[in-house]
């Protein structure tokens, strides 16, 4: 992570922690936050994000990494969407509605998918997180880790549906 932020790569990082894998919390909190203040960019889930920080809601959690040089957070709400925040902004994205939830792993690297390909195509920070959700959301339909990935066509015609019956512009 080093080696690429000194050459000027954007670099992100989802903890997906794996207590189990380690010796005990404290060495896994103290390593995975010194990785996540290297990076850019910061994709935890809400319940991943208070075993690193103790602290119980996305704002403040927003804040402690954005005060360790991270520039930008988004928290994964699973059902409930997401929380982003950078220095210019900050707000909430809803969720997508699965039809039927068959496997729900894969669902946060399909959200970490969404969020860095509108980021590297220029989108907005809410299109981002919108196509995070959306991706999230289909991968859940699906079985495997890899399945629920869609076409660009498939992943428009996801949101405009959903955003259809949440009556959403």
């Amino acid at each position: 992570m080093k080696l690429m932020k000194n050459q000027g790569k954007t670099v992100s990082f989802d903890p997906n922690l794996r207590p189990n894998l380690w010796p005990d919390k404290q060495q896994m909190v103290d390593c995975i936050n010194q990785l996540a203040y290297i990076c850019d960019l910061f994709l935890p889930g809400m319940s991943e994000a208070e075993v690193l920080t103790g602290l119980r809601t996305p704002e403040k959690v927003a804040e402690f990494y954005l005060n360790k040089g991270v520039k930008m957070i988004v928290i994964k709400l699973g059902a409930g969407g997401a929380y982003y925040k950078n220095a210019n902004e900050e707000g909430y994205v809803k969720g997508f509605v699965p039809e039927k939830v068959i496997d729900t792993v894969g669902a946060g690297d399909g959200f970490a998918v969404g969020v860095i390909s509108g980021l590297l195509e220029g989108k907005s920070t809410m299109e981002t997180v919108t196509r995070g959700n959306a991706i999230g959301a289909l991968q859940v339909m699906a079985p495997g880790d890899m399945d629920g990935m869609p076409s660009r066509k498939e992943l428009q015609d996801f949101i405009e549906s959903q955003n259809k019956i949440l009556n959403v512009e």
